[in-house]
């Protein structure tokens, strides 16, 4: 398929008018090739993930969720019955092919019938169905509402917003063209740090910044002047806001690159005097070599004095990635990310993270964590650790912990952990979703990896309609005098 080229549209991001030559050029993300297909599926958590609160620029008056005893009666109705329907399709293999496949069409689809600008019936329909279940609007009002509905609806301490837009391939750039696509990155990440507020997190990749950045970040190559410069604009703006960014890890081939970027951050911007982590770090556990390169970033920051900050993630490029990177079957991704999460929980060195060489075993930094994952059986370990320390140690000496899922997936492990009994009193706890934005078009690669990825994790989603179906008899009982419908 030739490359593919999505420009920013206009009415997709209204800016100050300072920010309106965003929509004039586009933004540049590499694509993903789908070879070398690991030999066991493993649910994949990519989250490249971040995370502002309300893009409302006054805040909705807090509210408290109202306790129940049901853990999804908080969602509407509408919501629950159109989960059970999406993940009943995504228990039959030839149903989600043929949505996969029918997207795939309309993406690279020039015909009326097929395309969603021109054919508003099936605009509408694609809209109400699975944009609406995971994505969050195509404005910053519909975003605006979104967020505000899951804070002071459902009980989230806020979202992962993440813009959708992204570009496929193309030929090598000129310098102006280059110099464009910097300029474009830049905007659109101050853009986003402008709405956002303190606490929050605002996702990027570093390949947005062009393909001259993608090329540089394959070949382990610093950034450009003009880069770095962009760069630490969208880093002085977060860390006067107290915002924080989440890079996301890429395919393996760019994230040695990625991650020597993201060091250099991390020891400018995570300083101890901030309290904080500014910047981030993305670590995917179907690598092989991950707790190596995990350990050695953290003897790092600890030798130089500053909070690491560590987002888990299981994976996103399961499907691209050589195979001999990744663990031959599930159990070994989970026992990765389950060791690597114990660890970073307890700030000790252990079996599934020992302490480099130079690095005396005592010796551990301050560390953020992200935990993003819908898997409920490693979230049930973290929680069991986080629980443990609660009972002997000053809740707010724990590191800060952020638990993260996907708007429209495991909505029963998020309410879970919103409704958990040890919320309120581990202070340095969050639990937000991952919003994604952006018109119905620009959303459609991220559509496709949401149908790619129900595909390679069917146990997972055959548990949420599951969790989804028990909540429609729930309330059908409260219909006809039973339990109460709570929703």
């Amino acid at each position: 398929m030739p490359p593919r080229i999505y420009h920013l549209r206009p009415t997709a991001f209204p800016l100050p008018l300072a920010h309106r030559t965003l929509t004039q050029t586009p933004r540049f993300v590499h694509s993903t090739s789908r070879n070398n297909v690991s030999a066991s599926p493993v649910p994949s958590s990519s989250m490249a993930s971040s995370s502002p609160h309300l893009l409302s620029p006054t805040p909705p008056t807090p509210s408290h969720p109202k306790k129940t005893s049901a853990p999804l009666a908080r969602l509407p109705t509408s919501s629950v019955l159109r989960t059970y329907l999406i993940t009943r399709m995504s228990s039959s293999p030839a149903l989600l092919t043929l949505l996969f496949n029918i997207l795939r069409r309309m993406l690279d689809s020039k015909s009326y019938l097929m395309s969603i600008e021109r054919n508003p019936v099936l605009s509408k329909l694609l809209k109400g169905t699975f944009y609406a279940q995971f994505c969050a609007g195509e404005t910053p009002s519909e975003v605006a509402f979104k967020a505000a509905a899951a804070k002071t609806d459902l009980g989230y301490d806020g979202i992962i917003l993440e813009f959708a837009l992204e570009v496929l391939g193309g030929a090598e750039p000129t310098a102006e063209e280059t110099a464009r696509e910097i300029e474009t990155w830049k905007k659109g990440m101050l853009a986003s740090i402008d709405v956002a507020r303190e606490g929050d997190f605002v996702g990027l990749k570093w390949s947005g910044l062009g393909r001259h950045a993608l090329h540089l970040l394959k070949t382990q190559q610093p950034a450009t002047p003009a880069m770095w410069s962009a760069i630490t604009s969208a880093c002085d703006a977060a860390a006067a806001k107290g915002v924080v960014l989440l890079p996301g890890a890429e395919e393996e081939v760019t994230n040695p690159g990625l991650e020597a970027w993201n060091l250099l951050l991390q020891k400018k911007y995570n300083t101890p005097d901030r309290g904080r982590a500014t910047v981030f770090t993305t670590y995917q556990c179907y690598l092989k070599g991950i707790s190596a390169r995990l350990a050695q970033h953290l003897a790092t920051a600890q030798k130089e004095g500053y909070i690491a900050g560590v987002k888990l993630v299981r994976g996103a490029y399961l499907a691209s990635e050589p195979r001999g990177l990744i663990w031959e079957t599930r159990e070994g991704t989970d026992a990765c990310y389950d060791g690597l999460a114990e660890a970073v929980l307890t700030q000790s060195w252990t079996a599934a993270l020992p302490s480099p060489p130079t690095t005396p075993a005592a010796h551990f930094p301050a560390v953020n964590i992200v935990l993003a994952t819908h898997n409920a059986a490693s979230l049930q370990k973290a929680r069991a650790i986080r629980s443990q320390q609660l009972l002997s140690a000053t809740p707010s000496s724990l590191p800060r912990l952020t638990y993260a899922q996907l708007q429209g997936m495991a909505d029963e492990i998020s309410q879970a952990l919103v409704q958990s009994a040890d919320k309120k009193a581990d202070v340095q706890s969050s639990v937000v979703k991952c919003m994604t934005w952006g018109t119905t078009t620009e959303c459609l690669n991220f559509l496709l990896r949401r149908a790619s990825e129900n595909k390679e994790a069917a146990m997972r989603t055959e548990d949420t309609r599951r969790a989804m179906g028990r909540e429609i008899w729930r309330r059908v009982r409260g219909v006809f005098g039973g339990e109460g419908a709570g929703a």
